[in-house]
């Protein structure tokens, strides 16, 4: 059956209910117009596992990704921000789509487990690194030549407001202009859209900070210009978030906790210290508010247990059977998984004096950290002169010359919000807004499938 319907889905990351108010205007009149509906989330809540159930319609413990990151037990590697679609098991949502369609037609625009996604057109963040150590800012898109076109009238994509210290508004603002002009050109039947703009200043600052008025006023201004463009295309809109963010003020060394007690092994390397996951007894991969526990020998799990349950920040320790009920036990979760109290996040950190930090703590590095560090969206505010550093990192670079950009400070204390718990109020999790013809009397975030599919009834 051919399909003759548009639908438009903008992940926004980090938007709430109770962030709604006179800063969103133009939120406000889709919801007028339409619903809004407080959705339940998935456990974790973290990007990468909201984003897989949303396009499978199921949990973490069936579509396999566990977190942002976790261990890989075969190559003895903690693995983070990995992108093939392939990770993600079971069906997508274009797969039924395309069953039900003959014609049917999908964009991926920046939503991640992006590449080799069985979809019609596809934009990712992927730098080329290069064997001198050298890191080239591009994208990657299908079909061939995509981002190049869009670039050629937008300009470069603004990677370096995408993630890191200069994170904000610009990126999400130019990934909204190459979804209008993708459509344009293609016209795809469903196209998906991810702007992270309030998750990074919402980390950064916290929910409660004055500044997050003039943030929210930013993205809302965006929506309303993708409204009024997919309004006038004859298309719906489907706004989704992924989590809410909570205040926090509490970071949490886990691993610190566990070198303590003898559980986590380094290898020496120059002048600093590299965890060595395999020869580790245990150790934590910190994805923001969850952790989890990989234990070698199996008979220590609840001397593990018992020694972070007693851990000031932490308030649960998920086993076996806690891990079933929050639908997570898969075979790459940790054998543990850590929860922090509300006001408190787990950092990576598992070195116990800064002078053996590894070179890329102090660096905006997203793979080679074994575990999330939020840190990076600041400049070390103990750098005298940050723009003169900055700026002779960037001429080393420029001549071809080695060089680090180390930057970012050690110092966790400066995040003020994070995510990963289930939320305490619906108010505080992630929302769905759309037409009045999707509504439903309850939703959860696994519904959003069904509710992409129900748009092309």
């Amino acid at each position: 059956m051919p399909c003759k319907k548009h639908l438009a889905v903008i992940n926004l990351v980090g938007l709430s209910a109770d962030l709604l108010d006179c800063h969103t205007p133009n939120i406000n009149r889709l919801i007028n117009s339409g619903f809004m509906q407080p959705m339940t989330g998935v456990f974790p809540a973290v990007t990468t596992t909201a984003q897989s159930s949303m396009l499978t319609g199921l949990q973490p413990d069936q579509h396999g990704i566990v977190g942002n990151g976790w261990y890989d037990r075969d190559y003895a590697e903690v693995v983070f921000w990995k992108q093939s679609n392939r990770l993600v098991q079971g069906s997508k949502i274009w797969d039924l789509l395309k069953h039900n369609h003959s014609d049917f037609s999908c964009s991926k625009l920046f939503w991640w487990y992006n590449m080799y996604a069985d979809v019609n057109a596809s934009i990712t963040p992927r730098p080329h690194y290069l064997a001198d150590g050298r890191k080239l800012i591009d994208l990657y898109s299908t079909p061939k030549g995509l981002h190049q076109a869009l670039e050629n009238q937008l300009g470069k994509f603004p990677f370096f407001n995408f993630w890191g210290p200069k994170a904000g508004i610009a990126a999400s603002r130019w990934i909204a202009e190459a979804a209008m002009l993708e459509f344009e050109l293609n016209s795809p039947n469903l196209q998906l859209i991810y702007l992270p703009h309030l998750d990074y200043c919402l980390q950064k600052f916290g929910p409660k900070d004055k500044s997050i008025a003039s943030e929210l006023t930013a993205i809302d201004t965006l929506i309303g210009e993708l409204s009024s463009f997919y309004s006038d295309r004859n298309t719906d809109l489907l706004i989704v978030s992924e989590y809410g963010i909570d205040t926090v003020d509490t970071p949490v060394h886990i691993n610190r906790v566990l070198r303590e007690q003898g559980y986590i092994a380094v290898r020496n390397s120059v002048t600093w210290e590299l965890l060595d996951p395999g020869a580790s007894k245990a150790f934590a991969v910190a994805d923001h508010q969850i952790a989890h526990i990989y234990i070698k020998n199996p008979l220590e799990i609840n001397k593990v247990k018992a020694l972070l349950e007693a851990t000031p920040g932490i308030e649960t320790v998920l086993d076996e059977v806690g891990k079933k009920q929050l639908h997570i036990n898969h075979n790459r979760s940790g054998d543990l998984i850590a929860i922090a109290e509300p006001n408190a996040w787990f950092t990576y950190y598992y070195w116990m004096e800064d002078n053996k930090a590894p070179d890329f703590a102090r660096t905006v590095d997203i793979h080679r950290k074994p575990g999330f560090d939020p840190v990076e969206m600041f400049v070390d505010p103990q750098l005298k002169i940050p723009t003169a550093k900055i700026a002779w990192r960037l001429l080393q670079k420029k001549l071809g010359l080695r060089m680090l950009m180390d930057i970012i400070p050690l110092k966790p204390e400066l995040i003020c919000g994070s995510h990963g718990r289930l939320p305490a109020s619906k108010s505080k999790g992630p929302l769905i807004i759309g037409p009045k013809r999707l509504a439903r009397e309850s939703i959860a975030l696994c519904d959003v499938a069904n509710i992409i599919t129900d748009a092309f009834h």
